[in-house]
C-alpha cells in the first residue's frame, strides 16, 4: 500500500513539476523519450499506443460492447431458388463476444500498464537530465536487459505465453459460469446470454436434483481425498519403516519389489484391474467355475462396494510412492534423537509419535497437501476404474463414484453443459485453495513448533 501511494504521489507530482516534455509524455506515449533523442524506447512506446488505440476504435470498444448481450442475430436458413436448396445466414458466436470481448479488456490493461511504465520513464529521465546525468542509449538499454534486467528477457515470454494459454482461459471459464451455455444454447444456432447467479443457486442452493447430487459427490471426493491420501502415506510410511528396521536384510530387494508397480503405467495396471474384477471378470469366473460362490462378487457395480475396492486400488498403486518418499526421509532423522529417547525409556510407540511422525511431517507436508488436492481431482483412478459407476438415478448425470472432477468431465464432454461445469471448476478451485492454504499454514506453525 505504501509503494502504491508513493507512486501515485510520484505520477502526480511529475505532472505538477514536469517540463514540457513530460507534461507531454502523459498524453503522448513515448514524447518523454524521443523529445530527448531516445529514439527507439520512443518509438516503441508511441507505436504501441497508436496500435493498440488503432484497435480499440477499429473493434474492441465494439467487442467490449458486445459483452451486454453475447450476439442477437442467431444462424438461419434462406432457400436459394437458383440452386434449389436451403443455406445458413451468418449468426453471431457468443464464444467469440465472450472471448474477444474479455481479450479486448485486457488490452486496455495492458495499454494502462505500458501508459504508466512511459509517463514514469519521463520521469525518470526530466530527474536525470537536471542531475547531468547521461540518458541510457539503445546500447545501454539492450545491455541492461543482458545484465541487470535479464530476469525481465528471460521472463518476458513466458509471462505472455501464460496469459494466453492460462489466465485468459481461466477467465473465459468463469465467466461462462454466468451464463446459460448448454446443450440448447449452442452458438451459432442458439445464442447464449447471461443468468447472474443463476447456476450457482442451482448448485449451492440444496434444493433440486443439481444440488443434492452436488452435496453428494462433494461428500464422496472428501471421503475418497482423506483415504486416498493417508492410507497411501501411512502405509507407506510404515512399510518404508518396516523395510529399514534394523535385522531387516536384503533391504533393495524388498524396495525393488514393491516399486514395480510403479514401473508399470497407471493406466495399464488399471484398466487391467477393472477387467480382473468386474463382474464377469477373471477373478468372479474363477471363483464361480470353482465352486466357491453362485453370484459374482459386484467389486465395480455395487456403489458401497465399489468405493471401497477403488481406494484399495489405489492404495495398491500409490503405496510404492508414499514408500520411496519417506524412506530417504527416515534415513536422515538424527539418530541421537532415539538414543536420547532410549535413555529416557521411551516405548517404540512414544518414539514414533514423538520424534518419527512430527518429523516426517514437517518435511512432508508439502507432499501430503500436494497429494490431497491430487486426489480431490483424481480423474484416472475413477474414471479407469468405475467410469463415475454404478449410474443412479438418484443422480444428475453422474454415478455413485463420481468425484467433481469426473462429474465435471462428464457434464462438459456427454451433455455439452458447460455453464454448469465452469460452476463446479470454480468451486473445485476454492475448495482446493482454500485448503492448501489452512492446512500449509497449520503445518508450518506445528513444523516451527516442533522446531
Amino acid at each position: 500500500m505504501d509503494k502504491l501511494k508513493e507512486k501515485v504521489s510520484t505520477f502526480v507530482k511529475g505532472f505538477i513539476q514536469g517540463d514540457w516534455i513530460t507534461k507531454t509524455s502523459y498524453v503522448i506515449m513515448g514524447a518523454g523519450s524521443l523529445f530527448r533523442k531516445q529514439f527507439v524506447r520512443g518509438i516503441t512506446y508511441l507505436g504501441l499506443q497508436i496500435m493498440i488505440l488503432a484497435y480499440l476504435f477499429n473493434s474492441g470498444f465494439s467487442r467490449i460492447a458486445g459483452l451486454r448481450h453475447l450476439g442477437t442475430q442467431t444462424q438461419g436458413q434462406v432457400f436459394d431458388e437458383g440452386r434449389g436448396i436451403y443455406i445458413y445466414t451468418q449468426g453471431d458466436n457468443s464464444m467469440l463476444f465472450l472471448l474477444f470481448g474479455v481479450l479486448a479488456i485486457f488490452i486496455i490493461l495492458a495499454l494502462i500498464g505500458i501508459y504508466f511504465l512511459s509517463v514514469f520513464n519521463a520521469i525518470e529521465n526530466q530527474k536525470m537530465v537536471e542531475n547531468n546525468q547521461k540518458l541510457p542509449s539503445f546500447r545501454d538499454d539492450i545491455g541492461a536487459l543482458l545484465n541487470e534486467k535479464f530476469h525481465i528477457s528471460v521472463l518476458t515470454l513466458p509471462t505472455i505465453l501464460t496469459f494466453a494459454f492460462t489466465i485468459l482461459p481461466l477467465v473465459f471459464m468463469i465467466l461462462i459460469a454466468f451464463t446459460n451455455f448448454d446443450q440448447y444454447h449452442q452458438p451459432p444456432g442458439n445464442l447464449f446470454t447471461w443468468v447472474g447467479l443463476t447456476n450457482f443457486i442451482k448448485v449451492l442452493s440444496g434444493q433440486g436434483n443439481i444440488s443434492y447430487t452436488f452435496f453428494e459427490i462433494l461428500k464422496w471426493t472428501f471421503v475418497w481425498a482423506f483415504f486416498a491420501t493417508f492410507l497411501n502415506y501411512v502405509l507407506g510410511m510404515l512399510l518404508a519403516m518396516l523395510i529399514n528396521a534394523k535385522g531387516i536384510k536384503i533391504k533393495k530387494f524388498w524396495r525393488t519389489i514393491f516399486i514395480i508397480t510403479i514401473a508399470v503405467p497407471q493406466f495399464v495396471s488399471l484398466l487391467l484391474m477393472r477387467n480382473l474384477l468386474a463382474d464377469q471378470g477373471s477373478l468372479n469366473v474363477f471363483l464361480m467355475n470353482s465352486g466357491l460362490l453362485n453370484t459374482p462378487i459386484r467389486f465395480l457395480s455395487d456403489p458401497t462396494l465399489a468405493k471401497i475396492t477403488v481406494i484399495i486400488i489405489n492404495c495398491w498403486v500409490g503405496i510404492p510412492y508414499s514408500m520411496l518418499i519417506t524412506s530417504g526421509i527416515l534415513m536422515n532423522i538424527p539418530q541421537d534423537m532415539y538414543e536420547s529417547a532410549d535413555i529416557d525409556g521411551a516405548t517404540p510407540w512414544i518414539k514414533f509419535k514423538k520424534i518419527t511422525l512430527p518429523y516426517m511431517l514437517s518435511v512432508t507436508a508439502p507432499y501430503l497437501i500436494t497429494q490431497f488436492v491430487g486426489n480431490i481431482n483424481n480423474f484416472n483412478v475413477i474414471f479407469l476404474l468405475t467410469g463415475g459407476g454404478p449410474l443412479t438415478l438418484e443422480y444428475h448425470q453422474a454415478g455413485k463414484t463420481d468425484l467433481l472432477v469426473t462429474w465435471l468431465y462428464k457434464l462438459t464432454v456427454n451433455q455439452k453443459d458447460y455453464s454448469l461445469a465452469s460452476v463446479i471448476g470454480i468451486i473445485i478451485f476454492v475448495i482446493t485453495a482454500t485448503l492448501s492454504l489452512v492446512v500449509f499454514r497449520k503445518v508450518m506453525s506445528s513444523e516451527r513448533e516442533f522446531g
